[in-house]
């Protein structure tokens, strides 16, 4: 099974979704965090950046480490992060490092879509 990080964009009328698979540690920085392209879309205040990590299978200090830094800067911008598909162990995880002041974490797609459409009427 391959756990090398790779991320993958899917584009919204408001937003992003980057849907990360594999392993989220410091290899994950370079796409997460200097990646001009997804950066762009998001320069515009209101839009909306999803974190798909239902096929993350593993977090350490490092990936936790650039979803601190990336959620601060996406805020930073009046911007908004969601997240979904994580285990109820990286909820708790995220909720005790302070994750969850910057990024709303929903159980799926669906739920996400759902906020994202009633934050734009």
């Amino acid at each position: 099974m391959d756990r090398t990080f790779h991320m993958s964009e899917r584009r919204l009328p408001d937003g992003l979704i980057l849907d990360l698979k594999g392993d989220l540690t410091r290899e994950a920085e370079g796409p997460l965090l200097h990646d001009d392209h997804w950066q762009e879309v998001l320069m515009k205040p209101g839009f909306c950046l999803v974190l798909n990590f239902t096929e993350v299978s593993y977090i350490n200090s490092a990936g936790i480490a650039c979803l601190i830094r990336l959620t601060r800067a996406v805020a930073s911008r009046s911007c908004h992060t969601f997240a979904y598909g994580l285990t109820p162990h990286y909820q708790k995880l995220f909720r005790m490092v302070g994750l969850t002041e910057h990024l709303m974490i929903y159980p799926d797609e669906i739920s996400v879509l759902g906020r994202i459409e009633a934050l734009s009427d």
